[in-house]
């Protein structure tokens, strides 16, 4: 095979981080795992922060390690990761700080300050972007009322991935799917809503070139390419955000299906030509993000898996060491249809004590509080499950169809009992996979810069040749039909993030 065909995907996410080589051949695409590292927030007094030049350091020793194992040329690089957090370059492109989590405390409150300089509707109007207080605009935000100096400082801003690239390349630009992340992206102009961040008293000096997916952006940097010992390897511009190259690579045909990226969070919804950013998709507070080859994704970010995550590290606190596959068949042991809660209730978005705060909800909201491990996790699974159909319902009321399939991609989709629970709870046949839909994204979207592929269609109909599938079909409607009565009851008694 040609080391042509050979492309590496960076995809880091909330948890971790992984190099994975994609091989191009005749009979499909195949994936390997090259290397895994840790990630996570590092705390330093009340505050969270990536650890970015340790990120970039693992970044180049699968470089290292690619040259060792498949020689120096390689087809391409692509970087995806989490949306909203940024990294501000000042003098000379020195890092101005270290880049903040999105779970830090320091845009509690921006919202309300937001809407006291811009009314909701219009900061909606100029972006189309669901309101979350770790959203991009938020941070700046938080930055300006604190008097952060680095603000005035700034030569560049660049997003999470787009820092990686520029140290990479030593070009900087912003991606246009993860630009679109940050609630001051305009999606009717097609550029920065930079009237917008004047009426909030942000600064727009150091804003980037915004690039589309499958741009090339440059060839390694001398000093990378020494380091790593590579050649002139391109470095290529995939849906930088994560959940884009996640949703390039789910494996449907037409267009009537709805989509989960199911990991830490779960970003459901659909892929559009143009965004909708009518009275509907305000009132429910989703969002239009940026998408490949010309498209929006419509979605709703739901909390997601973070919630048994975050239950499994308490318990280990506790000394009890379970992994995912040991809490899911707790889970499916327990008792159905339990307590629920609204997974996006703003007392689950921050790290903590997980359990105790799950039962705390139903507690509060007059429910039978559950009792053990299982009892807990299958009550934040059927939540999820319900929240995806409530998610469901408002996605067919705007676009006025009906949607006929549900695709979980990523980590999540290896999480029977979550994708069996989302077709009960939905009443729609469910796909599950590929789990690796993010780096599969990824490379697809170098392989159609490269010309390998001619289109997302072709790109998909080359998923669907390689990897594998699990179908799910829909059972005990009637019971899920009164589950959803007593969601939708409890979603009136709490606030969403917002």
């Amino acid at each position: 095979m040609s080391p042509n065909s050979h492309y590496l995907a960076f995809d880091l996410g909330a948890e971790s981080g992984r190099a994975v080589v994609g091989l191009l051949g005749d009979k499909g695409l195949a994936l390997s795992t090259l290397h895994r590292f840790p990630n996570g927030p590092v705390r330093v007094f009340e505050h969270l922060y990536w650890d970015v030049l340790r990120l970039f350091g693992e970044i180049k020793n699968a470089l290292g390690m690619y040259r060792l194992e498949y020689g120096p040329t390689l087809g391409g690089i692509g970087v995806d990761t989490w949306g909203v957090d940024l990294a501000l370059l000042g003098r000379d492109d020195q890092l101005l700080g270290n880049p903040h989590h999105y779970r830090d405390p320091r845009t509690v409150g921006m919202l309300k300050e937001a809407f006291r300089l811009v009314p909701r509707e219009e900061i909606f109007q100029y972006t189309g972007i669901q309101f979350m207080e770790i959203n991009s605009l938020y941070q700046l935000l938080a930055m300006k009322r604190r008097g952060d100096p680095a603000l005035e400082q700034a030569k560049a801003l660049l997003m999470m991935p787009d820092l990686f690239n520029f140290w990479l390349t030593g070009i900087k630009a912003c991606e246009f799917s993860d630009a679109t992340t940050t609630q001051f992206y305009d999606p009717r102009a097609r550029d920065w809503a930079r009237p917008l961040l004047a009426k909030l008293g942000l600064p727009t000096h150091f804003l980037q070139e915004i690039v589309p997916p499958g741009t090339v952006l440059g060839t390694l940097h001398p000093s990378v390419a020494e380091e790593t010992g590579l050649d002139s390897v391109p470095v290529i511009a995939p849906a930088c955000h994560d959940t884009g190259s996640a949703v390039a690579a789910v494996p449907a045909r037409g267009r009537d299906f709805a989509y989960i990226s199911s990991g830490t969070w779960s970003l459901m919804g659909v892929e559009i030509p143009e965004p909708v950013i009518s009275a509907e998709s305000l009132a429910f507070n989703f969002t239009n993000e940026g998408g490949v080859c010309g498209t929006f994704r419509l979605l709703k970010n739901i909390m997601g898996l973070w919630l048994v995550q975050e239950c499994r590290r308490a318990w280990a606190h506790e000394g009890d060491e379970l992994s995912y596959d040991e809490i899911t068949a707790l889970a499916a042991k327990a008792t159905p249809f339990g307590p629920l809660i609204e997974p996006d209730s703003v007392e689950f978005l921050r790290p903590g004590d997980m359990p105790r705060r799950i039962q705390d909800f139903c507690r509060r909201t007059g429910q039978r509080v559950p009792e053990t491990k299982g009892e807990i996790a299958r009550c934040a699974l059927e939540s999820l499950a319900l929240k995806y159909r409530w998610a469901l319902e408002k996605l067919e009321k705007m676009l006025g169809r009906r949607l006929e399939v549900i695709h979980v991609v990523g980590g999540g989709s290896q999480n029977r009992l979550l994708c069996q629970l989302t077709a009960d709870a939905t009443g729609r046949p469910v796909v599950g996979g590929p789990v690796e839909a993010t780096a599969i994204g990824n490379i697809l979207m170098q392989i159609l810069a490269q010309g390998q592929i001619a289109s997302l269609a072709e790109g998909r109909e080359l998923v669907r040749r390689s990897f594998e599938t699990i179908d799910y079909e829909p059972t005990s409607p009637k019971a899920w039909d009164e589950a959803y009565e007593r969601f939708i009851e409890l979603r009136h008694q709490v606030p969403e993030v917002q």
